[in-house]
């Protein structure tokens, strides 16, 4: 089944799961309004376009972070730019694809 998961992209990744058993927080990048919709419980909204405005916040977490979004795109450009300030993330695609509680 892990095989599968990983060739087909669905559900979240071993490494998503265990992130969040260590405490590691969950990033939206998507707009409010979309958040609104719907999110991860528990998680943070904080829009692509204001993340760069965020980073002394986020590194202040002190923990690993997680970023969603609504397909992915959108989270690997924020994965990117978090990396880039040395913060250890994790791109965790599409925010409904992380585990339910």
């Amino acid at each position: 089944m892990s095989l599968l998961k990983k060739l087909f992209s669905f559900g979240p990744s071993e490494e998503v799961v265990n992130a969040l058993k260590e405490g590691a927080v969950v990033v939206d990048v998507r707009t409010p309004g979309e958040f609104s919709g719907g999110h991860f419980p528990g998680s943070k909204n904080i829009p692509l376009n204001t993340l760069g405005a965020k980073i002394a916040e986020i590194k202040s977490w002190k923990k690993p972070v997680i970023v969603v979004c609504a397909s992915g795109m959108r989270s690997a450009s924020a994965a990117s730019q978090l990396k880039n300030e040395k913060i250890q993330v994790i791109n965790g695609g599409g925010w409904s694809s992380l585990p339910k509680a």
